[in-house]
């Protein structure tokens, strides 16, 4: 159409090798994109959009929902952790405490074997060696029996070559694999009716709680599903904001330090050091040419970054 401004429908269905049916099909989408036009030139036909306008407003749009969604996961994470700590107070008959972990383990095995179509996990921070060497019984006798298996990881992790190795493992036997920055707390949640969430976010070796309440699942479900469709499959790079220059680290580092949080503590929502965090920022001040934090964020206000 870009090419061809005066074709109708027949000649672009002759054209492209369509039935008119089809490009009528196609031409009700690109509408619905905004990618073409009522022509004034030619009544009862459509233009093509020049494309440093059109999908260059898709991105935006794009782009404002990602903005949307990251906001949404981080208010589902805090829900969650809250819901949880209450839950942990007490025992019901729809949870149950599990102390030590050996207890955590026993648990894990009897949730693979009982599962029978999916298998869902948030694996933040590092990752222990015994840990993943444990898992990986269970996450075998899963996949040999068909279960889907969806696995989240830190983006940090992608260093460490004993993780990595684990998540080619899995992508190698048929799962899947996805890396963000930040990811919703540790959690295995099995066919969507129980899971296995830390009693204490920060520390998972104190213990954990079963769950199989159905408001909690819901919400565990919810928030790892956000936190999958905004993260990466392992693999693939993080793209560089082409107006900023950041990766995605970078930028959910910016996020973290312009809410108050010091090094360590957006250190230890990325997986990352505090030396690391100083790299990225050092790094980020040098783009900016800034001398200090204080000239850094003003200048990252000015530019739009925060």
């Amino acid at each position: 159409m870009l090419d061809h401004p005066a074709y109708g429908v027949d000649e672009i269905a002759a054209h492209c090798g369509l039935t008119a049916v089809r490009v009528h099909d196609h031409l009700e989408e690109l509408s619905q994109l905004a990618l073409v036009r009522a022509s004034a030139e030619h009544p009862g036909q459509l233009r093509a959009v020049s494309p440093d306008i059109g999908p260059a407003d898709i991105l935006t749009r794009q782009k404002a929902e990602l903005v949307a969604r990251h906001a949404q996961l981080a208010a589902s994470r805090a829900a969650v952790t809250r819901m949880v700590a209450d839950r942990a107070e007490h025992r019901t008959t729809h949870g149950e405490r599990l102390l030590g972990m050996d207890a955590i383990h026993a648990r894990l095995e009897r949730m693979g074997h009982s599962a029978a179509t999916e298998a869902l996990g948030s694996q933040p921070g590092n990752q222990r060696p015994e840990d993943l060497l444990a898992s990986r019984v269970t996450d075998a006798e899963a996949l040999s029996r068909g279960i889907a298996v969806r696995t989240l990881y830190q983006d940090s992790t992608r260093n460490q070559p004993h993780v990595t190795t684990y998540a080619h493992w899995l992508l190698s036997q048929g799962g899947e694999v996805r890396t963000a920055a930040t990811i919703p707390q540790r959690m295995v949640i099995i066919d969507r009716s129980q899971a296995l969430v830390p009693i204490d976010p920060a520390d998972n070796r104190k213990g954990a709680l079963y769950v199989t309440e159905p408001g909690i699942l819901a919400a565990l479900i919810d928030l790892f599903e956000q936190a999958w469709n905004t993260a990466v499959p392992l693999g693939a790079t993080h793209p560089e904001d082409p107006r900023t220059g950041l990766t995605t680290t970078e930028r959910e580092l910016l996020r973290l330090l312009g809410s108050g949080l010091t090094d360590d503590a957006a250190g230890q929502r990325l997986g990352f050091s505090s030396r690391t965090v100083g790299r990225h920022m050092s790094s980020i001040m040098e783009r900016l040419g800034a001398s200090s934090r204080f000239e850094a964020g003003i200048k990252a206000a000015h530019k739009g970054w925060l």
